[in-house]
């Protein structure tokens, strides 16, 4: 395979898929790419930690033992594809053009590699006992996003990374108080610390219930300030890059909050209904981002 029809397989699996990478609507045109070759890893590699539970399903889901080797197994051809070594035939047409891209942006696969971390820790963890296992989590499921853009865009530096890391952490986090009904109904998947439901004195099957008790309201509320504290960290991100990205970090900022305002404005309770961002919300967040005060 020509790295070219690597390039273009990776562009049409970016277009077509049911999910948008993120920060990737502005980006210049000779940096798009570059950003699907690492969205062709990442999608796959999610694609396989979310194909079945535990064990093989009447569907057709795959065991967890069998997506842990999958995932293994991309690991190994990342790596490979970064050191320019052969590659299996079958995942070529991904590995040949993030193994340029690395190569050529200076990339480390390590970033890659803890995508897949987090993804394979999908398959087998169900709870965080506290705050520092989900942030460990985020460290690896969101973070690595925020600094591959980055380093895309020729951005290199500690602080630069630093703040990132506190909007990709706070965006995941955001992501969890707003999808708490959802994850339990998928296969009883609960991001709240434990220890945090204890403090409040909530009970796991409060999770199953149409709506949420004073407790659980209590503990996403006291989790919510903590993302809102994140967001806050990373807010003079944007101020610091270039345009277009500074204006795609900006909205991306404000989307965050709004959903944190959102839940604050359903009084925490994310179990009767997902909080969403709207078309009249969007529109409103890009005139903010266009013009911020």
């Amino acid at each position: 395979m020509l790295l070219s029809e690597s390039y273009a397989r990776c562009e049409v699996l970016a277009r077509t898929h049911y999910e948008n990478f993120p920060v990737a609507r502005l980006i210049p045109r000779s940096l798009r790419p570059h950003v699907a070759a690492i969205y062709a890893f990442a999608r796959t590699a999610d694609d396989i930690a979310d194909e079945g539970y535990d064990t093989a399903t009447d569907e057709g889901g795959l065991s967890a033992e069998s997506r842990l080797a999958s995932l293994r197994r991309l690991d190994e051809q990342c790596v490979a594809a970064w050191e320019n070594r052969p590659l299996d035939e079958k995942t070529a047409w991904i590995f040949l053009a993030l193994g340029d891209t690395l190569r050529r942006f200076s990339i480390p696969p390590s970033l890659c590699l803890d995508l897949t971390s987090a993804f394979a820790q999908d398959v087998t963890k169900r709870r965080y006992e506290n705050f520092a296992e989900l942030l460990d989590y985020c460290r690896r499921s969101a973070n690595p996003v925020g600094r591959l853009v980055l380093l895309l865009h020729g951005y290199n530096d500690a602080e630069r990374f630093a703040l990132s890391d506190a909007i990709c952490t706070a965006l995941q986090l955001a992501n969890f108080w707003q999808d708490t009904a959802i994850d339990w109904k998928k296969d009883q998947r609960v991001y709240l610390p434990q220890e945090d439901l204890a403090r409040y004195g909530v009970q796991q099957e409060d999770l199953a219930l149409g709506t949420a008790t004073p407790s659980l309201r209590n503990c996403i509320s006291f989790n919510v300030e903590r993302a809102q504290r994140l967001f806050d960290q990373g807010r003079p991100l944007a101020a610091s890059l270039r345009f277009p990205l500074s204006l795609e970090i900006r909205a991306t900022w404000l989307g965050g909050t709004a959903i944190l305002r959102k839940i604050r404005a359903q009084n925490y309770d994310t179990l009767r209904a997902r909080p969403r961002i709207n078309s009249a919300d969007k529109a409103l967040l890009l005139v903010r981002a266009l013009f911020p005060l």
